[in-house]
């Protein structure tokens, strides 16, 4: 019984993130899985594969109807937790667009049963009619719910401009300029249109609002790196690891007690930083905080 659970986890979880988008909530619904998987009557089940993922995919669809409220009064921009993902997740661009800051953010605009049907017939490749039989609904209404989120998303879907290599080395470029307060660097490296993405949460320093345009996001590092300690933290005490996160390059900012924000760059086909995503509250730092990384 636990070793077919256990084939089965890391789907489960790479499931209930992709609704969620946070790890706290998709290891709940894994564990909530689990004991239902361990008190139904498995006799009729023909396929426990699809059996654990109709029961994950509608676990985490009653917790998503539950965080949509708690997120309309989020402080500031919503993002979601960020994972450190391994390197096979980058060198697979489609796996690591549909985990992406990006895409994430875009799956948040969609309604919970259209994020249902969109992540299990547009990433995971299930077939309608199995969709159908997973969320209790018609082939016909989960066709319909799926065509109204891929045009959804397929308007406002992020896309890598650049192959893993190229991305590293603009990311780096950026926060190299970030840190050397070099702005004239950073003009170069940024495109004109883009946007930076601040998560607090209320709990630290971040901006309320998103930002947009270079000249603004520059102004904004140079702000932060004037030299004013960040949450009792003095700059000089402060480096950047670079790392995979959520399958672009990034980097873990940390401090002598631990991450003090996860930062990610997305880079357009002009090798530019169109998108910056950085994640400070607390209380999604917690898995990079251990170190934990997820193949997804």
């Amino acid at each position: 019984m636990g070793d077919v659970f256990e084939e089965h986890r890391n789907l489960m979880f790479a499931v209930a993130y992709r609704m969620l988008g946070t790890v706290a909530d998709s290891e709940d619904v894994v564990q909530d899985a689990w004991l239902k998987w361990s008190a139904a009557d498995r006799s009729g089940v023909t396929d426990p594969k699809a059996y654990l993922v109709r029961i994950a995919t509608n676990l985490a669809l009653d917790r998503l109807r539950s965080a949509r409220v708690r997120r309309e009064a989020y402080v500031g921009p919503w993002l979601p937790e960020p994972l450190l993902t391994t390197p096979d997740v980058a060198e697979d661009v489609e796996l690591a667009e549909s985990v992406s800051m990006a895409m994430l953010i875009v799956l948040e605009t969609l309604s919970p049963l259209e994020r249902a049907v969109f992540v299990l017939r547009e990433v995971f490749g299930y077939p309608h009619g199995e969709i159908a039989t997973a969320l209790g609904r018609s082939e016909s209404s989960v066709r319909q719910l799926g065509h109204r989120a891929r045009e959804h998303v397929q308007a406002r879907r992020p896309r890598f401009g650049a192959d893993p290599a190229e991305r590293r080395r603009v990311t780096d470029r950026f926060f190299a300029a970030v840190l050397g307060g070099d702005l004239n660097e950073l003009m170069e490296v940024l495109a004109p249109e883009v946007t930076l993405w601040t998560d607090g949460g209320g709990k630290v320093r971040a901006a309320l609002r998103t930002i947009t345009g270079a000249d603004k996001v520059a102004r904004w590092a140079a702000a932060v790196t004037d030299g004013r300690p960040y949450e009792g933290v003095a700059l000089q005490d402060i480096w950047i690891e670079p790392t995979e996160v959520n399958g672009v390059p990034g980097a873990v900012i940390q401090g002598p007690a631990g991450p003090l924000g996860i930062l990610t760059a997305d880079v357009g086909a002009d090798s530019r930083v169109v998108a910056i995503h950085l994640v400070a509250n607390p209380d999604k730092l917690r898995a990079v905080a251990e170190g934990r990384r997820f193949t997804l």
